[in-house]
Formats: structure tokens, C-alpha cells, sequence
């Protein structure tokens, strides 16, 4: 087992990437072995995954960095794909749900894998995540908030913090594991996931990694001062334009329709466009562990295990290279209450 040191409070920021996943693991484990422990997590998608069992062990240290790694690399991804009877159908099951606006798979499989990991935890709840800490407003006292995208009011929530104000729900009482399944609903391959407000109207939820695939400034404290200690994100976005054909895999085939792919570049774009332009800030950037993901496919859930382990080692080594040269208190002294003030800050 590696050696820990000691521990030091940092918010963490964790992309989504479907299967890619695995890379993000490896650098949470890096920054565990490192001593840092998460005071809160933000995540979408995969990352909402990977983040919900940091944020659920953290507290009282269940899980160390090798019960993590261990956890992560157990993970059958292929018990992930679980479609329903008519999906079943070979051709004509597939495109049936997808015409129905449905997923092809129903998403059972990662649902209940998260929710009995949390109960081992001892989290069901998001009141079981709930923080003392009044230097935070009183909707975001969470150790973990998941980005989902709302398509029927067109907008991207974080969960807990929009349970009440947008649905009239008490946070407190929601599902962690149905607020991560509603996160990782890639559109037309999984179940979308439906949330019923207070007064009683549906919302459709799908993958919040429509709107925000990397939420770097989900933590970002707003209101100047400087913060009580570092964010730090991890994210797996590809090297564009040479990772295009890795954001949208299957997109393939509109290039033979579209001069020069402009389709799969414009679909691209809303993709990742904004997190896109926000890595290119200085102060985002810095904060920044990048991992090269781009021979992974977000959806590639028949990866191999040697895939899996040198996708995790990717993870591990980006953050390694990324804490070689990371120094919190220069970071501070460059950026500081200037960047909190441009909702840019280094956390709080």
C-alpha cells in the first residue's frame, strides 16, 4: 500500500467521459496518495460517478487510495449496456427506442452499482452528505453536487442545490444514486432519467455533460475573498480538433454528408465548447489535471482489461506530472480574489 501523507482540504472537479472514467480514478487515487482530501466534489457524467464515492468516503476515510484503485478496475463495463426486451431485438429493438426517444439501455446496472457502493458507505440520501459549513450558502452545504441537463425546461441543474429551487423538493430526502444515473444518461443510449417536482410536473433529465461536461466553476466561491484552500479539476476533454471523432463516437459517417465534417464539428462544439474556451484561461487551466484519454471512446464498454489499466496509469501519471510543478501558494498569489471575483476562483 502506498504511503499517504498528510491530509490537506481541496475542492475537486471531476469531468464526465463515459468509460473514460477510468482516468479519472487514477487521478484521484494520485491526489489520495498525495494527502489530499476532498472537502467537496463536484462531477458530471462519469465523473459524477467517480465523485459520489469520493465524496461518500470521505468523511471518515473508508476508502483509501488502493480500496479506490481496486474498485474502479473491479468494474465490469459491459453489465453497464442492460437493455430492455424490445431492445433487445437485434436492428430493429435499437432503433425503435431511439425513435421513441428512449435509450437503448436501460441504465439499471450503473444505477444499482453506485447505490449499493454508497450503502456500503453509508449514504443513500443527500442529507446522509450534508456539510456544517456556514461559510457556504445554505442550498450548496453538500459534499457533492452532479450536473444534469433538464430538456423539458431547457436548462442545466445541480443536484442537490436546484432540488428545492427549481423542483420544490427537499434535497435532503433525494437519491444520490438517481441524481448520478441522471448525470451519466447519455442521450438515445441511456434511459433518460424523469423527475417529478412538488406540484407535480415531469422533467426529463439526461447527461449533464450536454451542458457542462467539466463544471470547474460549480465551486467557485463568488463573493471575493480568498479562498480557505485550492479547486482542482480533473478532466478528460480530447486535444481538439485531433479528438473530435472521440466526443461523439459513431458521428463518423456524416462526414460522407457535410463538407468538411462541419456536422460533427458544429455537434462537437455544443459539446464541449464552453468547458473548451474556460480551460483556455489561465486560471482554469492551472488548476487543471488533463488526461490523455483520446484512444478511449466515451462509449467503448467492451474495453479490454489491459485497456483499462493503462487508461487508469494515464489517470495517475497526469496528476503526478500535474503536482510536480503545482504550488498552491504561488497559484494564490498570481490569481487570488481577482479570479473569485470572475467566478473563476481557486475554490473556498
Amino acid at each position: 500500500m502506498a504511503e499517504t501523507r498528510p491530509t490537506r482540504a481541496v475542492d475537486l472537479v471531476l469531468s464526465g467521459g463515459g468509460v473514460k472514467g477510468v482516468g479519472l480514478v487514477g487521478a484521484v487515487v494520485k491526489l489520495m496518495e498525495d494527502g489530499y482530501r476532498a472537502h467537496r466534489v463536484a462531477g458530471s457524467s462519469a465523473g459524477s460517478i467517480v465523485g459520489a464515492i469520493v465524496a461518500a468516503a470521505a468523511p471518515s476515510n473508508q476508502l483509501g487510495p488502493d480500496d479506490v484503485r481496486e474498485l474502479a478496475l473491479s468494474i465490469d463495463y459491459r453489465k453497464f449496456l442492460d437493455p430492455g426486451l424490445i431492445e433487445r431485438v437485434p436492428l430493429l429493438g435499437p432503433a425503435w427506442a431511439i425513435l421513441e426517444g428512449k435509450g437503448v439501455y436501460k441504465g439499471d446496472y450503473a444505477r444499482d452499482f453506485v447505490a449499493a457502493q454508497l450503502k456500503d458507505l453509508g449514504v443513500q440520501t443527500f442529507g446522509d452528505l450534508r456539510l456544517a459549513d456556514e461559510e457556504l450558502p445554505e442550498e450548496q452545504r453538500y459534499r457533492l453536487v452532479v450536473t444534469a441537463t433538464d430538456v423539458t425546461r431547457g436548462q442545466l441543474v445541480r443536484l442537490p442545490w436546484d432540488y428545492h429551487g427549481v423542483y420544490g423538493l427537499d434535497p435532503d430526502e433525494q437519491s444520490v444514486a438517481d441524481a448520478v444515473r441522471a448525470s451519466m444518461s447519455i442521450p438515445f443510449l441511456f434511459r433518460p432519467v424523469t423527475l417529478t417536482s412538488a406540484a407535480g410536473l415531469e422533467s426529463t433529465l439526461v447527461d449533464g455533460g450536454l451542458l457542462s461536461n467539466y463544471p470547474i466553476d460549480s465551486l467557485d466561491r463568488l463573493d471575493g475573498k480568498r479562498p480557505r484552500w485550492p479547486t482542482l479539476g480533473v478532466t478528460l476533454l480530447p486535444n481538439l480538433p485531433a479528438g473530435n471523432d472521440k466526443v461523439i463516437p459513431g458521428l463518423a459517417p456524416l462526414r460522407l454528408f457535410s463538407g468538411p465534417h462541419l456536422l460533427e464539428q458544429v455537434l462537437t462544439t455544443l459539446l464541449v465548447g464552453r468547458d473548451q474556451a474556460y480551460l483556455n484561461q489561465p486560471w482554469v487551466s492551472a488548476r487543471t489535471i488533463r488526461v490523455d484519454s483520446t484512444d478511449v471512446g466515451v462509449v467503448d464498454f467492451d474495453i479490454s482489461r489491459e485497456e483499462i489499466d493503462a487508461l487508469y496509469l494515464k489517470g495517475y501519471d497526469a496528476a503526478t506530472k500535474f503536482l510536480t510543478g503545482w504550488n498552491e501558494a504561488a497559484y494564490l498569489k498570481q490569481f487570488g480574489r481577482g479570479v473569485s471575483s470572475r467566478r473563476a476562483s481557486s475554490g473556498r
